[in-house]
């Protein structure tokens, strides 16, 4: 009997072994497929722009995702209205800063500069984050953190500036690099937010009403971007309305999902590293699906940002021999 038991336990150890390895097998794919969602995106946002203003774009983009989303949380709504509406006015912010302003800034941005140059820019969202919890969260910056943060600020500067020291002397910068550094701000901004408040908002709810408020706020946006910016007229094809299927349910609701499922599954300090992968997915769709060429010093500034926000990502420098439990943060 005592064999028995003993056979039966190491069974069943192996057994939740192998169930917890299927589980962050599982949780790797989900954030995988996330960022290769997020970085099908800029491909596809910067081929949406020849069919839509990005105020339009962007607009249209959230419709979707809201219209997808009601029938699936009215009733989460309801149960959350309580807390939701104390906090209408972070929410608020919350719409105006990643609903409304990331969106359509990083839209506006592709009309001027190539998705690679956008992703590679947009992948020192991180750092802008770690900067701005300093100020807004009173986070300590320890030294690595800052190191990070240079190193990441120089290879931002080598991709913006082509590898040129007399391009960057001479400020003859793409201006839509420049858009996508205040998209990045502004999604750093919605990041903390969203941090400071993780506590006390429901998360699948507070970024419900955000998308609501946020076509509110871009209604007008697009409307005046049509009537007195003269924007071009939207065109409605097969390809564009498979572009506004994309971006309004992909991207915005499915790499949304699968991303915190993916955190919840292995834990938010091992997924930000996944955050890496898409600027090179955007880069392979990129190379696949455009005209666009990769260029040596896309390489090299690439690699050098996320060399930056790994190392400054890193809790420690020292190393340690026993595992630390991971706690999910939205």
């Amino acid at each position: 009997m005592t064999e028995l038991k003993y056979y039966l336990l190491d069974r069943g150890r192996r057994f939740s072994l192998l169930l917890d390895e299927r589980n962050k097998t599982n949780g790797f794919l989900l954030l995988i497929l996330a960022n290769m969602i997020w970085g099908g995106n800029f491909v596809i946002g910067r081929i949406g722009v020849d069919y839509f203003p990005p105020v339009l774009f962007s607009l249209m983009r959230w419709i979707i995702a809201f219209l997808l989303l009601t029938p699936f949380l009215t009733k989460q709504l309801k149960n959350d209205w309580n807390v939701i509406r104390k906090h209408m006015k972070i929410l608020l912010l919350l719409a105006v800063t990643g609903i409304a302003g990331y969106n359509t800034i990083i839209y506006f941005a592709l009309q001027y500069t190539t998705s690679i140059n956008a992703s590679v820019v947009n992948s020192t969202t991180p750092l802008f984050i770690a900067i701005l919890a300093v100020f807004l969260l009173r986070e300590k910056l320890l030294a690595h953190h800052a190191a990070g943060i240079i190193l990441s600020v120089f290879g931002i500067l080598f991709v913006i500036s082509k590898g040129s020291v007399e391009v960057f002397l001479s400020w003859e910068i793409n201006a839509g690099d420049f858009y996508v550094l205040a998209a990045v701000f502004m999604w750093a901004l919605y990041s903390v937010i969203v941090k400071k408040y993780a506590d006390v908002l429901p998360l699948v709810s507070s970024f419900y009403v955000s998308v609501f408020l946020g076509i509110f706020l871009l209604a007008p946006l697009s409307l005046i971007e049509y009537l007195w910016l003269e924007a071009a007229k939207p065109v409605f094809t097969l390809p564009s309305i498979g572009i506004l299927l994309y971006v309004g349910f992909l991207a915005s609701i499915m790499a949304f999902l699968s991303w915190n499922f993916g955190v919840h599954i292995i834990g938010a300090a091992k997924a930000g590293v996944f955050l890496n992968l898409l600027p090179v997915f955007a880069i392979i769709f990129a190379l696949c699906f455009t005209q666009e060429k990769l260029y040596l010093y896309q390489i090299i500034g690439g690699g050098i940002v996320i060399l930056g926000v790994v190392l400054s990502s890193r809790k420690s420098l020292r190393f340690k021999n026993h595992p630390q439990e991971d706690k999910f943060s939205a």
